[in-house]
């Protein structure tokens, strides 16, 4: 047993710091497991990746060859004016059509769901879809939900806009619908060129990724059998990329696929995704505002008006290459026409810019990637590491904040450096979290180590080595002690000194080691015959005392005789071959009546000490003291 406690002593800072680490383990464990901590916590994290999104679109340009046409307040009242309700009559995106194709630009990309015929103009899709036949450079768009077969059935879709490519990650779960809103057939076989637009917002309504292909069952008509395999659709600006690379690159992509580590790897493209085959996007600042504004945006109106001056041979609103060789987004940026975004650096951004930021993000190879869970575990260890390690180095509480304060400001720039320079996203929320908790439970623990190593300093400085009593220096503080609480609460207390008997015999005739046993058997025997209350002290050489709290000075006396006869009656074992029997003298004074300070009570009772031991020895001194 004495080995253990010496073990436990010798090592008690590092299994009091190995117990710590495995306290903050099982904490952060169960705070971290839980569901609606975890919630929160990606909620927050979320909210750092849009803090330093806004910081790094101050340095970020968007691509010039990108044009965004979009339906503006201006444009949307004057197709009202000269086009009746909407939707407007859609020859109208033929006319657009022609007029930006005679100028030859790379892509048009529309961000319209063209679903149903229009019945009050019924030669209109037919005039557009003329002029959609004209180019082959026009894509379009459709969107996947879970609509019910009894609101709508899901449509059989054409071969040539599904999408194959490989999938080699294992973890990979992808969104998967069951219905879907199909565009027009002859709009759908003379564009081709047709990709999803879904949009899926994070828990708190912020739009951050896009899917980069979604999953939806395979159907057959007039078919019994069960699909068994979904079929893929690319979101469509990976699909306007894709052309453009092709077009301006001369990049082929036969080693199209997903590789093992949840890269969508195209021509000379990677894009990281997440585990839902989502890719995190890399945002440019407010949309269309004076500062911060991102892509060029051309209203819509201009066009349309343009196209009547060209007719009239009038002098047009752009110039003749204006819209050569760039890629054209037409979508909408009107809140009454519902396609409004939130997004990480601005709260009101249209959905055609979200399809235009990706296509820069992929043009710059700047889509964010997300550390995987276990590397940031890891991270989260080793900066809680840090924290511990600068908390256990310095003993100043002060320093240890600051320099604790230091780091944590160092590891937050060290994400925004690694964000703007290696577009990789770290987390901050959890090791900050495990820092602080770690921190604080730390200095719990430092706390009480050093309250227990005070403590025990205080011990060693106020105990005797060889008795294990207490020594002069505690005495002399207890009678202080004492007689304040005495005159507070107008009690009394009462001293009892004590010497052993022919100490000196001992010493002479059977040894030190002996005398010292005579010590210690004495201390211990004292221990026991007094009160929890009591304090026992060594004096000094053979001498002890005892401190008797709130007792009278008849009680103290009955007390002292006690003493002396149970250590007269005991047989001490001094050495393994000597057992023998030891006396001891004593002499007794009470709080105030035989003095009011520990000098004058240590006197008197001192002087009955020693007329004990004129009288014979063995005995309690209660004698008339002497007068001066």
């Amino acid at each position: 047993m004495k080995k253990i406690i010496e073990f436990f002593e010798k090592y008690q800072v590092i299994l009091a710091y190995s117990v710590l680490l495995a306290l903050i383990l099982t904490i952060a464990y169960i705070v971290f497991t839980q569901p609606q901590t975890k919630t929160a916590l990606v909620a927050m994290e979320s909210k750092t990746f849009d803090i330093r999104q806004i910081f790094l679109s101050e340095h970020k340009k968007t691509n010039e060859n990108i044009i965004v046409v979009t339906v503006d307040d201006m444009s949307y009242e004057y197709l009202l004016e000269n086009y009746g309700d909407w939707p407007i009559p859609r020859y109208l995106y033929g006319e657009f059509l022609d007029y930006v194709e005679a100028q030859k630009p790379a892509i048009v990309a529309f961000d319209f769901l063209f679903i149903s015929a229009l019945r009050n103009a019924p030669r209109s899709d037919e005039r557009f879809i003329e002029a959609l036949n004209r180019y082959d450079n026009v894509f379009t768009a459709m969107n996947f939900d879970d609509q019910p077969v009894s609101v709508r059935k899901p449509p059989e879709l054409p071969e040539y806009i599904k999408d194959n490519f490989k999938i080699e990650s294992k973890n990979l779960v992808p969104r998967r619908y069951t219905n879907c809103r199909a565009i027009l057939k002859g709009i759908m076989e003379a564009v081709k060129n047709v990709g999803h637009i879904n949009t899926p917002k994070s828990d708190d309504g912020v739009n951050r990724i896009v899917p980069l292909f979604i999953t939806y069952p395979a159907i057959k008509e007039n078919s019994a059998e069960s699909p068994q395999q979904d079929d893929k659709f690319l979101y469509m600006t990976i699909k306007v990329a894709k052309r453009y690379l092709a077009d301006t690159k001369g990049m082929t992509f036969e080693n199209e696929k997903i590789d093992r580590n949840n890269n969508y790897i195209f021509g000379d493209r990677k894009i990281p995704l997440t585990n839902r085959g989502d890719i995190i996007l890399n945002w440019y600042g407010k949309s269309g505002s004076t500062e911060g504004k991102t892509f060029t945006y051309v209203p819509l109106w201009k066009i349309l008006e343009s196209v009547k001056l060209k007719r009239d041979g009038k002098t047009e609103l752009f110039e003749n290459e204006y819209f050569k060789d760039k890629i054209i987004y037409v979508g909408t940026n009107v809140f009454a026409l519902s396609d409004i975004k939130t997004v990480p650096t601005d709260k009101y951004m249209p959905g055609v810019e979200i399809h235009a930021t990706l296509l820069n993000n992929i043009l710059d190879n700047s889509a964010i990637k997300q550390l995987s869970i276990p590397a940031n575990i890891l991270i989260t260890i080793l900066v809680a590491g840090i924290i511990a390690l600068i908390v256990m180095t310095f003993n100043s509480t002060i320093v240890a904040i600051v320099s604790s304060l230091v780091f944590a400001s160092a590891y937050v720039f060290l994400t925004y450096v690694l964000m703007r320079y290696f577009n990789l996203w770290i987390w901050i929320v959890w090791p900050l979290t495990a820092s602080i908790l770690t921190f604080i439970i730390l200095y719990i623990v430092k706390y009480l180590i050093k309250s227990r190593d005070l403590e025990y300093t205080y011990k060693l400085a106020t105990t005797d080595g060889l008795t294990e009593l207490h020594n002069h220096r505690y005495f002399q503080e207890r009678m202080l002690d004492s007689i304040a609480l005495s005159d507070r609460y107008k009690q009394t207390f009462s001293l009892i000194m004590i010497d052993i008997d022919f100490f000196k015999k001992f010493n002479d005739s059977y040894g030190h080691q002996a005398g010292d046993a005579v010590l210690k058997n004495v201390a211990q025997t004292l221990k026991k015959s007094v009160r929890t209350t009591d304090i026992v002290c060594r004096y000094g050489g053979e001498e002890m005392t005892i401190i008797l709290r709130d007792i009278s000075h008849e009680d103290a006396l009955k007390m002292a005789q006690k003493i002396c006869s149970t250590i007269a009656e005991k047989k001490f074992q001094l050495t393994p071959e000597l057992q023998c029997h030891v006396t001891i003298s004593l002499g007794v004074s009470t709080y105030p009546e035989n003095g009011k300070t520990p000098t004058e009570l240590i006197e008197y009772a001192d002087q009955q000490l020693y007329k004990a031991k004129e009288n014979g020895r063995n005995q309690v001194g209660n004698f008339a003291p002497e007068k001066e």
